[in-house]
């Protein structure tokens, strides 16, 4: 896979120039994506690079994001040509830092769960995940150094599990959704993917300008294992690899503490699809009443359900949601971070289905940063996931906390 480090290392001591770190992600695309399906569309051969801190970084950006240069379909034939006249804040921040926004990437249709057709560089007979397909894809396969996604549900760690990249979903609102197709708005969380947790904060830091460097941490870190209310619903693989992380890290000098799940949180867990529904039957209202025909049938049954559910269930559903933040804060108290699965297993065989966000939206839900860690695998050779979740606000730590456990394994 290629390193945003390594890219921007040998551009400053003059090994490369940002133009002909460019034409090796472009010349990587063409070569390896028509068996992948990564990419819906390429920026002009002819643009360009930027001028900035990410200079010769070449980007994928997920196609739920508006580019004024390029199609922006959401993922539907509803959108088919559609062509906004600017950028989504995101892409503009790319673009202002000097990366090059080198193509759009595959999501599923409004970034939900109807499979689109890429599949996982890993092994091509099982999904990438959803609904940031493309994207994890993208850079799972060395095709390019980063890539956009967003989360609603699991969208961002889950393919990158599957695929066994660095996924980071921050803290909500840590990066702005103006310009990315609204889903529901009290969730949707715009997400990074990188070849390691380094190489994922520092696009981050320099998107930012935040601190969001993934340094070194001067001592192992506090983990609490967090193993769920769920945790029936991990395969025994997966319960297997975070036992053995778990133990990997306690042997590294973490200190470890089983953590139980609040009802609170649980609470949450259970009432994400609520929220999401209800929100989705507004902001895709006019989708759904001039282009039902269009639409997917997991999707118009979602929206469907969201316009059967009552406001006061919404409601309710929101002030569970709070109580659920509260008690997440709580967990991390006398803790830096949480270890729990990414997904319930590695990647699915086919692509009939994106695979389960389980073991995400609860996080999601709450807006809390996680990390993908990669570096384990079951027995058939497929990625399995480790998620590291930080306390909100507390991203840096929780992106210093992922690389120690990543370069512990």
């Amino acid at each position: 896979m290629l390193s945003v480090c390594q890219i921007l290392e040998d551009i400053q001591a003059g090994r490369k120039t940002a133009a002909e770190a460019i034409s090796q992600s472009r010349a990587l695309i063409d070569a390896r994506d028509g068996d992948i399906g990564a990419f819906l569309e390429l920026a002009d051969a002819d643009a360009t690079p930027g001028d900035g801190p990410l200079a010769g970084i070449a980007v994928g950006v997920k196609d739920i994001f508006d580019t004024y240069d390029m199609a922006t379909r959401y993922g539907s034939p509803v959108f088919d040509g559609h062509r906004p006249p600017v950028d989504a804040a995101i892409v503009a921040m790319l673009r202002a830092a000097g990366a090059s926004v080198i193509g759009k990437t595959v999501t599923t249709e409004f970034a939900f769960m109807h499979p689109a057709g890429t599949v996982n560089p890993r092994n091509r007979a099982h999904t990438p995940g959803g609904s940031s397909s493309g994207s994890a894809a993208a850079v799972a396969a060395g095709m390019v150094p980063a890539a956009i996604g967003s989360q609603t549900g699991g969208s961002v760690i889950r393919p990158a599990a599957y695929c066994g990249v660095t996924g980071y979903k921050p803290s909500f609102r840590l990066f702005p959704t103006v310009g990315m197709k609204t889903f529901s708005w009290s969730m949707d969380t715009v997400g990074l993917f990188a070849a390691k947790v380094v190489d994922a904060g520092r696009v981050a830091s320099l998107l930012s300008g935040r601190d969001l460097e993934a340094d070194p941490l001067r001592e192992a870190p506090r983990i609490g294992l967090y193993r769920t209310s769920i945790w029936d619903q991990a395969s025994p693989a997966m319960q297997n690899a975070i036992d053995s992380v778990a133990q990997s890290a306690a042997d590294a000098g973490a200190h470890i503490v089983e953590i139980e799940e609040p009802d609170a949180l649980s609470r949450g867990r259970d009432i994400h699809t609520i929220v999401q529904n209800f929100e989705a039957a507004m902001a895709l209202g006019d989708e759904h009443r001039r282009h039902a025909a269009k639409l997917s049938d997991v999707l118009r049954e979602a929206l469907d359900d969201g316009y059967s559910t009552r406001p006061q269930s919404y409601d309710n559903g929101r002030r569970i949601a709070r109580q659920a933040r509260k008690a997440a804060t709580a967990l991390f108290n006398d803790i830096d971070v949480l270890l729990t699965p990414s997904a319930p297993d590695a990647a699915p065989v086919g692509l009939t289905s994106t695979g389960s966000s389980i073991f995400n939206r609860l996080w999601t839900l709450t807006g809390n940063p996680c990390v993908n860690v990669a570096g384990r695998v079951d027995p058939a050779g497929m990625p399995l996931g480790i998620q590291i979740v930080g306390r909100f606000g507390r991203d840096k730590l929780a992106l210093q906390a992922a690389r120690w456990l990543e370069e512990t394994l």
